[in-house]
């Protein structure tokens, strides 16, 4: 296992260039060639990507045999999307009766370690969690995010989303879910979030997306749900849309909260690299299960 580094351990503009890399605007190509201006003492372009890159033997916070939980892939009907999808469903072990549901939506890579980890953190608060896997038509997440960025390029932008509706409908109604529902996503998976509030407005009851792309200022008034939205101060992409954003939310007197964290960016709470800001992620943590307790359990 190599050791975790921080973003303190690189220059800000090679973060910068990796966010560009990992987002599809620059290649592996471009990103070595760039990169190679901030080679030193014997470290390579590609070493530097290597240490940016996700190492999932980090991402382990509940085992999957924690007793805790019950964890089990599942699959569900997409009719307007893929038609046969799947996901990993977690469940409080101990449940008494029927508990919340909250869909967990990956980043632009498909249902790595990292996000079905999350999952299981949601079922330890006491939620049954639903993560779904946007590649699963074309063999699932490959074990690369890699290879899952180009996967999930291929897709179908509309065939997703209506794929991440049909999933948040049939949770549900699980026998599992008592109805109340949440949602909580990730780079694409945030932007998903905020349209899931958008698409589903008497479904989404809570909707926290982390540094994801807003949706379109005319379907703002449609939300009828509460957000918790969260930021990284150095994320100048997705930052761009959030004063509009914002505007929009005010103007149709929707609840929501918004917190950018200082110093971070995109991605801190991934736990797999080293843009992950312990400190912000934490934080981000407690405050979304706080958000997901007063909009679901106290609902």
């Amino acid at each position: 296992m190599r050791p975790r580094q921080t973003a303190a351990d690189f220059d800000q503009d090679l973060l910068n260039l990796y966010d560009e890399y990992v987002h599809g605007r620059v290649d592996r190509r471009g990103f070595l060639e760039r990169a190679s201006r901030f080679t030193v003492g014997g470290v390579t372009a590609a070493s530097l990507l290597q240490m940016l890159s996700p190492n999932y033997a980090l991402a382990e916070q509940v085992a999957k045999d924690d007793p805790r939980i019950e964890a089990a892939y599942a699959e569900y009907d997409s009719p307007q999307g893929a038609g046969k999808m799947r996901g990993v469903l977690v469940k409080p072990a101990k449940a008494a009766g029927k508990v919340p549901g909250v869909i967990v939506i990956h980043e632009n890579r498909g249902l790595n370690p990292y996000v079905e980890d999350v999952a299981r953190r949601v079922a330890t608060a006491g939620y049954v969690a639903f993560a779904p896997d946007a590649l699963f038509p074309l063999g699932g997440y490959p074990g690369s995010d890699d290879e899952g960025r180009t996967m999930q390029a291929k897709r179908d932008q509309v065939e997703m989303t209506e794929d991440f509706i049909a999933a948040a409908k049939w949770l549900s109604k699980h026998e599992a879910c008592n109805g109340k529902m949440g949602v909580v996503g990730f780079c694409y998976g945030g932007g998903m979030s905020n349209t899931l509030a958008v698409r589903l407005p008497e479904l989404i009851l809570a909707a926290v997306p982390f540094y994801g792309r807003q949706p379109a200022v005319a379907d703002v008034p449609k939300i009828k749900g509460a957000l918790l939205i969260h930021y990284a101060e150095n994320d100048p992409k997705v930052n761009e849309g959030w004063p509009a954003y914002e505007a929009a939310l005010k103007e149709a007197n929707t609840r929501y909260t918004a917190h950018t964290y200082p110093g971070t960016n995109h991605g801190f709470h991934n736990d797999t690299t080293p843009r992950y800001d312990e400190a912000a992620a934490k934080l981000a943590w407690e405050r979304t299960i706080t958000f997901f307790d007063e909009m679901l359990k106290g609902a």
